[in-house]
């Protein structure tokens, strides 16, 4: 029995003192990756849920200035720096109150939806919210609506729109159904095209158009 338990000694001290190399990396959630990476403009919303402290608590807009809209935090600064580095600063301000405060922050970036959708809207959503995900939240595209041009006008770092990018979501498949939003985020459904309505129509007055000056001429010509 002795030696059954100094195997058994051994083994485990073996598997405390195993190099960190051998042990598998943990691999990180990519939602909250992709919320620490975020980077929050004015307008956009933060929800802090503070243990045991409901004053602390709820949905704040970041205002102009780049600090939290609560009499509290405005010492807080949130915009321009990432994620990760705002909800260090709030923890540091929390630090003042008590030790080691227990706490949620979580980023909810501004998205407007318009077109052809059922509720066009302005918004706050998650950073891992995806551009068919806010369409869908809009209550969808309409029966007229164009899901396959789907457009998107993305503002540049100096708050002037940048570009536009073209999104198809009927098609699963297509990588542009998955881009995930960015604060600021324009989403325009367009209505479908008709090739009645917007091709044959137009090139019919076209052809009209001709012919009646066609005749016009024809009139001019044959007179003595």
């Amino acid at each position: 029995m002795r030696t059954l338990a100094s195997l058994a000694l051994l083994v485990a001290s073996a598997l405390v003192s195993a190099p960190a190399s051998a042990q598998q990396p943990a691999r990180q959630d990519p939602a909250r990756q992709r919320s620490e990476q975020a980077v929050l403009t004015p307008g956009d919303s933060v929800r802090i849920v503070v243990w045991r402290k409901p004053e602390f608590s709820g949905d704040f807009v970041v205002a102009p200035d780049g600090s939290i809209t609560h009499p509290l935090f405005r010492a807080v600064p949130v915009a321009g720096v990432p994620f990760a580095t705002a909800e260090a600063n709030l923890r540091k301000f929390l630090s003042g109150f008590e030790e080691n405060p227990q706490f949620v922050m979580e980023p909810l970036i501004r998205v407007a939806v318009s077109g052809e959708v059922t509720k066009p809207q302005v918004f706050a959503v998650r950073p891992e919210t995806t551009i068919g995900e806010a369409v869908a939240r809009a209550g969808g595209v309409t029966d007229i609506g164009s899901r396959s041009h789907v457009r998107v006008l993305r503002l540049g770092p100096n708050g002037q729109e940048q570009k536009e990018v073209i999104v198809n979501l009927s098609d699963p498949n297509n990588v542009t159904a998955t881009l995930p939003v960015r604060s600021g985020d324009q989403i325009i459904v367009d209505k479908k095209k008709s090739v009645f309505k917007d091709i044959l129509l137009p090139a019919l007055g076209v052809i009209g158009s001709i012919a009646s000056l066609g005749l016009l001429i024809d009139r001019v010509s044959r007179r003595p």
